[in-house]
């Protein structure tokens, strides 16, 4: 059996945990930029609060009722998300754990006998919430797909469910599978699922029927085959062992405001390069490639500006590195290759590609020292930095303004990875 645990309203959820008189208090929390509501609770849910939509739009809904309303809180979120994943790994058995995003694990519960599976649900459950402050679904059934489905109706009547879904038999599947939309079917996008409402298919139960023939014709092949093996009960996608190294690292952020300067762009290009840098040299390895890109505000109409096509260019360097002042100084270049006078920018990034282990990299006989002793430097650097936090130090091209930077006016502060900004008890 399989078994998937997803945060309620993540989010949200880690900023009621500092904020305890919010507790059944409608709550959401922005994007970056504070531009559309990324995370709702239940009580904003029910006054009308739908996710995605712009936060201008919502705001006087939002002022009206009061609703507690946050900027994106990501050192704090991932923090919170690590713990809930370690308490996950002491409960269960060595790679038994997948973390499939920020909010969601799944899990082989295969060693629990199945007359005990709603009780270890329960434990994970309690036990998350108890060790960490998050509250926590689960779903439980034969396979991953179907465990979706157990946990979408676990979240959906949380009082009733206490949270947990167990789906052990035959007819508790297909009466699962009966109230469960296409729209909600793990696997099934959007636009997969108006093409089977065409065609009479509406719900899960429906779709399980169909042939695997069909499906490799008309849902995408294989991947349209293992999703009709996983809704009839036959395990099509196994458990994944956890990444540790990453094959591609990417930093990329909007900007608080639109940019015109090149110095800006440089700025920000150098920050992130720094920031994917500090991530390469974590895993302990080193980058070939570098992919520079950048967002141009365009205008649609007389009123409307939005996004223009990405526009990027890369250099594979002479040697694999992860030294952060190598990897600036070609990032700026390709910088200046990009920029063009006149236009604003409103997004940036920077892509570390081509990665190899240091210990794979062949030295040079004839620069081991100079890079040996830059590595150390590197080595320094990460290690202030993760002490003294907020970049105590870093290369002056990466600036001190940032006029470009994030806008986060309704942050709340980062209470577990800031010593300055730990929660007060009086």
């Amino acid at each position: 059996m399989k078994a998937i645990i997803d945060c309620n309203s993540f989010y949200c959820s880690c900023e009621r945990l500092f904020r305890p008189e919010l507790k059944d208090k409608p709550v959401v929390v922005l994007s970056n930029n504070d531009g559309c509501i990324i995370s709702i609770s239940d009580e904003a849910k029910k006054l009308g609060i739908k996710m995605a939509s712009p936060y201008f739009l919502s705001k006087p809904v939002i002022e009206k009722h009061g609703i507690a309303t946050f900027s994106s809180n990501y050192n704090l979120y991932g923090d919170l998300s690590r713990r809930v994943m370690e308490v996950l790994r002491t409960l269960l058995p060595v790679n038994s754990v997948e973390v499939y995003s920020v909010d969601e694990a799944f899990l082989n519960l295969g060693h629990i006998p199945p007359d005990q599976l709603v009780n270890e649900a329960l434990r994970i459950r309690t036990t998350v919430e108890q060790c960490t402050g998050i509250s926590v679904s689960v779903g439980v059934a034969p396979t991953k797909t179907l465990a979706k489905v157990a946990n979408h109706i676990a979240k959906k009547n949380k009082v009733e469910t206490q949270c947990v879904t167990v789906l052990d038999t035959d007819k508790k599947i297909n009466n699962a599978l009966q109230q469960t939309p296409l729209g909600d079917v793990w696997g099934v996008g959007r636009r997969s699922a108006l093409k089977l409402e065409n065609v009479g298919i509406t719900d899960a139960w429906q779709l399980k029927q169909m042939p695997q023939n069909w499906a490799r014709t008309h849902l995408g092949g294989v991947v349209g085959v293992r999703l009709i093996k996983e809704l009839r009960g036959e395990e099509a996608i196994e458990m994944d062992e956890e990444l540790t190294n990453k094959k591609m690292i990417t930093t990329t952020r909007m900007f608080g405001q639109p940019v015109r300067q090149l110095c800006d762009v440089k700025e920000a290009i150098a920050t992130y390069t720094s920031r994917a840098a500090e991530k390469l040299r974590r895993q302990r390895s080193s980058a070939k490639t570098i992919y520079v890109f950048v967002v141009p505000k365009v205008q649609r109409d007389n009123e409307t500006f939005s996004h223009g096509p990405m526009v990027g260019h890369h250099i594979s360097l002479p040697c694999a590195t992860s030294v952060t002042s190598q990897l600036i100084k070609h990032a700026l270049q390709l910088t200046e290759r990009l920029f063009e006078p006149g236009k604003e920018y409103k997004k940036a990034g920077v892509i570390l590609s081509g990665l190899e282990p240091d210990e794979t990299i062949q030295g040079n006989l004839f620069g081991s020292h100079v890079k040996n002793s830059q590595r150390f430097l590197m080595d320094i650097v990460d290690n202030l930095n993760f002490s003294m936090r907020n970049d105590i130090l870093k290369f002056a091209s990466s600036g001190t303004e940032k006029n470009w930077k994030m806008r986060q006016e309704l942050r709340s502060p980062r209470y577990t990875t800031r010593w300055k900004e730990l929660r007060e008890v009086k």
